[in-house]
């Protein structure tokens, strides 16, 4: 593992030994952090023991919170302005949040986001508004016992065109090609942001540095979205998901990859915790999400999953700043991101990638586009939701699911870019 530089560590020790003598325990006592998050499990009782730790060091509280519908509790409280210290930016650190952030570029971490994710978390001028503590690299997961038995490799499947040649040899086996949870119908959104950037983002152009105003200034491209909409309709109607697809859950979903019952997942690295909790000895892998057409290079999805940053009118900003350095420190970064089971968001902070481990080695290459999450950067705040709707149309095969999918994106589109 590659160590952190010199002076970076330097600057954490200097900034650990403020936390423990700058600051009296009696000037802390009446110190009160409030601190929201999106996350729930196993990271959470992690975070919650780094903060108690912190709180024991310095004397300064927290108030840790996990609301439900977390989104629209922060849109309700951005709008009143009055938002917590610190809080889970999920992934709109800059598309959604910046303007309520302090910038953070004075802080010693910054120097040491991973050069991966750094371009999402920083806007146009520059600047970064949070910590990253994990990087979130998805692709495909797959169950390799099924893959294995079909005689399929999965460095071979690079194209669309592969992976539907895949499915039909899966489904000859009497198993399910890809298995959702449509019953959580953020599962039918992430079809889209998996196979979405294969035809906007990195389809016959030099690299993936696709420049996000060319999408939000009218001219966004129907005719592929249309395309994106047909070849979510052509596996359905071939018959590539699940039957139960849209009244099966996620976790429900999960334990058919863990049973050896479906092939394909579209999920994020660390479902693989849920899946293994189904059947420890299942074998997962995780493959880059293949190309559009011969000759294209596959893709990794990469973006910032659990990321904090400090309320700029913060009357407690000193406090949070410590708690974000605190956090930012190797030990505590590692274990935040190693109980997320996905490569940490600082360099020189080792995580604990699972059965994963190999497939992300391998899968990060110069054959392998990184690019954003489609919905965060190429549509406007608010269309997941769209995702999700229409993902659900095209999957029950209402009639003309197809046309009336694409007329509602353009429509919600048109409304929430103005």
């Amino acid at each position: 593992m590659k160590k952190l530089s010199f002076v970076f560590m330097m600057i954490l020790v200097v900034t650990s030994l403020a936390f423990a003598g700058g600051r009296s325990q009696s000037s802390s006592n009446n110190v009160v952090l409030e601190v929201t998050s999106t996350q729930v499990g196993v990271i959470i009782e992690k975070t919650q023991e780094i903060f108690d730790r912190f709180t024991r060091e310095t004397g300064i509280k927290i108030e840790y919170s996990t609301p439900g519908n977390y989104s629209d509790v922060m849109r309700t409280r951005m709008a009143s302005n009055d938002l917590p210290d610190l809080f889970d930016t999920h992934g709109w650190s800059v598309a959604l949040y910046s303007e309520y952030l302090r910038v953070l570029n004075d802080q010693p971490f910054v120097a040491e986001i991973i050069p991966a994710i750094r371009p999402m978390v920083t806007n146009s001028s520059g600047q970064v508004f949070v910590l990253p503590v994990n990087t979130t690299l998805r692709g495909v997961l797959f169950n390799a016992t099924i893959l294995r038995n079909a005689g399929l490799d999965y460095k071979k499947i690079v194209t669309w065109a592969d992976f539907e040649a895949a499915c039909e040899k899966i489904k000859a086996m009497g198993i399910a090609p890809i298995s959702v949870g449509g019953k959580d119908d953020w599962c039918l959104g992430e079809l889209f942001n998996i196979i979405g950037p294969t035809l906007y983002t990195n389809d016959d152009l030099p690299d993936a540095a696709v420049n996000a105003a060319t999408f939000l200034n009218g001219t966004f491209d129907w005719n592929k979205w249309t395309e994106i909409c047909e070849l979510l309709d052509k596996w359905t109607r071939a018959g590539y998901f699940n039957t139960d697809a849209l009244t099966a859950d996620y976790i429900t979903s999960c334990q058919l990859l863990a049973t050896d019952k479906a092939a394909f997942g579209f999920y994020p690295g660390n479902s693989v915790a849920e899946i293994l909790r189904a059947n420890p000895r299942a074998d997962i892998g995780m493959m880059a999400i293949p190309a559009r057409r011969t000759g294209g290079k596959p893709s990794l999805v990469c973006g910032e999953l659990f990321a904090f940053g400090v309320w700029k009118d913060s009357k407690r900003s000193a406090e949070a700043l410590q708690l974000l350095n605190y956090m930012a420190r190797p030990d505590n970064c590692s274990a935040m991101a190693t109980a997320l089971a996905s490569p940490a968001g600082l360099r020189g902070v080792g995580s604990e990638t699972g059965i994963l481990k190999p497939y992300y080695d391998d899968a990060v290459s110069d054959n392998v586009y990184t690019i954003p999450f489609f919905d965060r950067i190429y549509l406007p705040a608010g269309m997941y939701d769209d995702l999700c709707t229409t993902g659900g149309m095209i999957l029950a095969r209402q009639p003309n699911a197809v046309q009336n999918s694409v007329a509602q994106m353009r429509q919600s589109y048109m409304d929430k870019r103005r």
